[in-house]
């Protein structure tokens, strides 16, 4: 056993407790962690005699604020583990900024959201929604005709947003023999060329693509990013698939055009979600809302927790960390 085990606290709820970290994960952070408290911890003030030798959290979904007051009771904080993508919903800037070392399991989430995106758009190509509604209504062999672009061999995707899943989407959509256009501004182009996309501003990736797939971050820049200018230009028969976040779309500026049914929508996220009961949005065929399934569910949480606890060992050990979050990341990740 290691000579020096790190005073530490899991802060999560029991649910992600017992879902995320599989045996073995448990046997390695109580052999390489000196735990101060069993079992996982949702409330400060019920360990607030342990937080002054805190040297280590590991965090998931139910990890409760840890704001500029919080983390001053914890000044011996050396480093943080979250088992989940995003670090905004509960951890201040200023952690970063002052130094604690801090990795987050987006990566690791970021493989199932891909899967299901990627999902999404073959079916959504394939008309899915809106060929299951008139089989479901008409009961009769299928019938094709009036669809819009159908199939997905050779189609223009644009992605919005190179995030972790934004470039594993990027990666499957070549198998559909696809031209990806690709709209972030902070990827250049010789970034772009490597990952198997055309470089292009928002506006034209609308107006060329005929799936718009979103994959940005919600920061204030990106509130409304896809609006009604956006919308406009996208042609008659596209489709637009949102797995990120949904105020990252106007919507609206995008019922309209849902309704009329020139455009098709695959919504995991909405704005406001769920959406009110009395929108149209329900009962559209040319709209598919899902209750935002596309991040890891599960047997698939674990992966969060696995790669947690590996950063946790590489920190341990003196190893560089693969996914590390810095303070310059704020602005563009989720």
């Amino acid at each position: 056993m290691p000579s020096h085990r790190p005073p530490a606290l899991l802060l999560m709820n029991d649910d992600t407790y017992t879902t995320a970290f599989r045996r073995g994960a448990h046997a390695t952070m109580s052999a390489r962690l000196r735990l101060l408290a069993p079992g996982a911890v949702t409330d400060l003030d019920q360990v607030a005699d342990l937080l002054d030798r805190v040297e280590v959290l590991v965090t998931g979904w139910g990890v409760p604020r840890l704001d500029a007051d919080s983390l001053a009771r914890m000044p011996r904080l050396r480093a943080l583990f979250h088992a989940a993508g995003t670090i905004r919903t509960f951890l201040a800037p200023s952690a970063l900024e002052s130094g604690l070392t801090v990795s987050a399991a987006a990566h690791a989430n970021a493989g199932p959201v891909a899967e299901f995106a990627f999902a999404q758009i073959v079916l959504a190509l394939k008309r899915v929604g809106r060929l299951t509604a008139r089989f479901r209504a008409q009961r009769r062999p299928r019938d094709l005709s009036g669809m819009p672009t159908l199939g997905a061999h050779g189609v223009t995707v644009g992605v919005v947003g190179a995030s972790h899943i934004g470039r594993r989407l990027i990666e499957r959509l070549h198998t559909l023999d696809a031209e990806v256009l690709l709209a972030d501004p902070y990827v250049t182009a010789a970034e772009a060329a490597a990952l198997g996309a055309e470089p292009v501003t928002l506006d034209a990736l609308c107006a060329r693509s005929d799936v718009v797939t979103l994959h940005a971050p919600l920061t204030p820049a990106t509130i409304g990013l896809v609006g009604a200018p956006q919308l406009a230009r996208m042609r008659d028969g596209a489709i637009l698939v949102n797995t990120s976040r949904g105020a990252v779309v106007d919507h609206a500026a995008l019922a309209p055009h849902l309704i009329s049914g020139r455009l098709d929508a695959w919504l995991d996220v909405t704005d406001p979600e769920p959406l009110p009961a009395d929108s149209p949005l329900w009962d559209l065929p040319n709209v598919v809302l899902t209750p935002h399934l596309a991040g890891a569910l599960g047997n698939e949480v674990s992966r969060l927790g696995d790669q947690a606890v590996a950063e946790l060992v590489r920190f341990l050990d003196g190893e560089p960390l693969r996914h590390q979050v810095h303070a310059a990341d704020l602005a563009r990740i989720a």
